[in-house]
């Protein structure tokens, strides 16, 4: 008789139960340089928008600025439009080598120090550690029974959030319009729905996930933490416990030397200092975001029991190994897989400056009209209409001679302008599209198949810049 399967309980459930972690606080090298580097990026993050620069009359006077409406993104004096979408493919394949650079030079310093996630956890921590207390008295605060107490202070921990979370999507909405324009409409609530739901969406990504979600983004939801050892090497600086020097642990007591057995006192610092909860005394994981406060705690215990310092060190498995053999430890930076990440870097950023240093100021389209493909006019000559938008991206009006090429005796003539001839003069408006509707007539001796190459012509009278736009040309045939 076949036996019905156990209902999943704490012990054997499916999934592991969520526990909470709560960090203790700790001082030292890593957690002074989070600290700084967390005011750092909080203030470029909401103080960026407010940067001003001069762009001329009406034009955006915001130095980084991504203007959907007018469908551009300016950053100081760099102007993209929507057709040059590519130099965003190359800032994000440059940033991804860059992420790649990093992590085989120093490991998961980005998840550590830099990544908004860290950054935020933290200050939620933070605010956490000044209402209620350190690590001891959040953990009994969670394990008391609702009283008045803990609801003050609950309460004024989830208000605290909010008002970080508010300021996080005012931040961002900030770069999509004038932010002090944004500013003035939202303190008089004159904002729009569409700000307001950035507003909300953003900041209620980081309430929920700086203050409920944590370590759990870094386990599941960011892929990073997936593929992060296929960028590492044994010479990449990583956060490592020297077992051969701590091993075999044991709690430190008054009078009892340390001769016979290791440093490590097995006071699980590193352990409650770890923003992820894990005991990197088990090996590198997933888990690790190398933000090095595991150093910070260890280090202080040791100073505290008259041990040398760095039982838990930032540096490469080549290094720990050199160690236990008593080596000289050497760090490695110059290796092939730095040097190909650098000379990828090299490239993309040479393209990318190369190409906005030489990027044109016109741009051309030319559609050829469909229905009908030619018309013959009552002297036997071919006519066809063409759709022609001039792209000027530069902010003052420019005017450009229009030309054709590839077919004898060809003339052209804008809509609403003189009789055509081999040449018509186009007036584009400064920062602007526009769209011209173009008749070019040939003589039916010129074409000697249904379809002919041409070549529309326009030079910048200003400064004889020439675009040549290739199209085709109807006829009857032959």
């Amino acid at each position: 008789m076949t036996q019905a399967a156990p209902k999943p309980t704490k012990s054997n459930g499916l999934y592991a139960e969520t526990v909470t972690i709560h960090p203790r606080k700790v001082k030292g090298t890593f957690r002074s340089a989070k600290w700084w580097l967390m005011v750092v990026l909080l203030a470029v993050y909401h103080l960026a928008p407010l940067i001003r620069w001069d762009r001329g009359p009406d034009a955006p006077s915001q130095a980084i600025l991504a203007d959907m409406a007018g469908r551009r993104g300016y950053f100081f004096f760099i102007e993209i439009w929507p057709q040059e979408v590519y130099y965003v493919t190359g800032l994000l394949l440059f940033a991804a080598i860059a992420l790649f650079f990093m992590s085989a030079l120093a490991g998961r310093v980005w998840c550590g120090f830099l990544c908004w996630q860290t950054v935020y956890t933290d200050l939620f921590v933070l605010v956490e550690r000044l209402v209620v207390g350190d690590r001891n008295a959040r953990v009994k605060l969670d394990r008391d029974p609702w009283t008045i107490e803990k609801l003050w202070k609950k309460g004024a921990v989830h208000t605290l959030w909010l008002l970080i979370s508010l300021t996080c999507g005012i931040g961002f909405t900030l770069y999509f319009d004038d932010a002090f324009v944004t500013l003035r409409d939202l303190f008089t609530l004159q904002a729009g729905i569409g700000t307001w739901s950035a507003i909300a969406i953003v900041g209620g990504s980081c309430y929920l996930l700086a203050g409920f979600a944590r370590e759990q983004v870094c386990l599941y939801m960011c892929p990073y933490s997936r593929f992060q050892s296929a960028m590492f090497d044994e010479h990449s600086l990583i956060i490592s416990y020297e077992g051969w020097r701590g091993e075999p642990r044991g709690p430190a007591r008054k009078g009892q030397g340390f001769e016979g057995r290791g440093h490590c006192i097995d006071c699980k610092m590193c352990v409650q200092a770890c923003p992820t909860g894990i005991d990197i005394r088990e090996g590198l994981q997933m888990a690790c975001i190398g933000c090095g406060l595991c150093i910070d705690a260890c280090n202080t215990m040791m100073d505290r029991v008259g041990l040398p310092r760095n039982l838990i060190r930032y540096d490469s498995n080549a290094n720990l190994l050199a160690r236990e053999k008593g080596e000289a430890a050497k760090t490695k930076l110059v290796r092939p897989r730095t040097m190909i990440y650098t000379a990828i870097l090299t490239a993309v950023g040479a393209v990318m400056v190369f190409a906005l240093s030489t990027r044109h100021t016109v741009d051309v389209n030319v559609l050829h009209e469909r229905s009908p493909l030619f018309v013959q006019l009552s002297d036997g000559s071919i006519r066809n209409g063409y759709t022609y938008k001039v792209l000027n991206m530069v902010r003052r009006d420019r005017t450009f001679q229009l030309s054709t090429n590839g077919i004898a005796g060809a003339t052209v003539q804008v809509v609403g302008e003189t009789d055509g001839g081999t040449q018509a003069l186009l007036q584009v408006p400064g920062d602007d599209v526009t769209a011209f509707r173009l008749y070019v007539t040939a003589p039916e001796a010129s074409l000697q198949n249904s379809k002919t190459s041409l070549t529309l012509v326009l030079t910048d009278m200003a400064d004889g810049h020439v675009v040549r736009s290739e199209t085709l040309f109807a006829g009857p045939g032959r």
